[in-house]
């Protein structure tokens, strides 16, 4: 089937492989080639960005591709500069595809004199030209009001609610899903209720920001797999912590969904030398060479997902839709084992 309207994409450098795959699937899924604009970005000697675009663009509907991830400013300004030259160079729409939104977790003023960084944030990718906003699993959901444009915020808990299913089939009942603080307890109710198991809560106490001074464990754990849910995995400091609390308290294996892998400092080496079993995390952060040699890091693939959506917002389609399991799953198939590799319809 040919499409009567063909999306074009353009990609800064924060996570290049990610958009390629993203490009592949848009063109497997309708059977017809979407590749990325030929573009320059770069860095002049005094590190300021510059972008030159190769194609004529005019009329166009343009997607950018670009998680504003470590490090974060420079990616932040070749997102805002890319949105800039496509603007005056007459682009119909501008759409930035953010797989992983920066600067989210400062979404409040914690005390007296500090700012609310993604409001900022907010304010500079609307001034910039941007019309519209692709992003997934925002650290909360309030972000999305800070923007004076439209925001779809898709979610990793369907992918993994098939990898879970996959990989633990036949175990539901020996399964609980673990929030490893307070403040993720609605992301791991809503994993649990998809795949109908059990949750748990990790109550963990701060001296200061990034020390946890006291943990304890809300549900019964003893004897069972654990899977611990969370957003974002930066130091891996507190996903350890947890993990060593459950297998104090008896808890069989324990395994962790992530999606968004920050990994920053000695991340990788905590989780490989901590009490998890596994560690699933999606490539919405382009993974560092130690993520990829790690024995217990496995990369969850999202490019499908962000392909449909795209060609949906194109169509002018649900991207609501891509919020249930059941509708994304032929989009999984064929992928490589162990994750995702959905062989057939025994789970709907």
């Amino acid at each position: 089937m040919q499409l009567s309207f063909r999306p074009k994409l353009v990609a800064g450098n924060a996570n290049l492989r990610l958009a390629k795959q993203i490009s592949s699937s848009m063109s497997a899924q309708h059977s017809q080639k979407i590749e990325l604009v030929p573009a320059r970005v770069e860095r002049f000697n005094d590190q300021e960005v510059f972008v030159e675009i190769y194609e004529n663009v005019r009329g166009e509907d343009m997607f950018i591709i670009q998680s504003t991830s470590k490090p974060a400013n420079d990616h932040l300004m070749e997102l805002l500069i890319i949105a800039d030259a496509l603007r005056r160079s007459s682009a119909s729409r501008i759409t930035a595809v953010i797989p992983y939104f920066g600067y989210a977790r400062q979404d409040r003023r914690t005390k007296a004199r500090t700012p609310i960084s993604a409001k900022l944030v907010a304010n500079l990718i609307v001034k910039s030209g941007i019309d519209r906003v692709l992003t997934m699993d925002l650290h909360s959901a309030q972000v999305q009001g800070f923007f004076d444009i439209p925001v779809d915020n898709l979610y990793a808990s369907p992918l993994f609610e098939l990898d879970i299913k996959r990989r633990f089939a036949g175990q539901e009942h020996n399964l609980v899903v673990v929030s490893p603080d307070v403040g993720g307890v609605g992301r791991a109710r809503e994993l649990a209720q998809r795949i109908g198991i059990d949750l748990a809560v990790v109550d963990k106490r701060r001296d200061a920001p990034g020390v946890v001074s006291a943990m304890s464990i809300i549900g019964g754990v003893e004897g069972r797999c654990c899977i611990l849910v969370d957003d974002i995995c930066d130091s891996a400091g507190t996903l350890c912590k947890a993990a060593e609390l459950l297998e104090g308290n008896g808890a069989g294996e324990i395994h962790a969904y992530l999606t968004h892998g920050v990994m920053s400092d000695k991340a990788v080496r905590r989780i490989e030398e901590s009490d998890l079993t596994s560690v699933v995390v999606t490539d919405t952060i382009k993974p560092s060479s130690s993520v990829e040699a790690s024995s217990k890091v496995n990369i969850c693939p999202t490019a499908p997902l962000f392909a449909r959506a795209i060609l949906n917002i194109a169509s002018g389609t649900s991207v609501s839709s891509l919020f249930e399991s059941s509708n994304i799953r032929w989009l999984f198939r064929g992928k490589p084992a162990p994750l995702l590799a959905i062989e057939n319809d025994r789970f709907q």
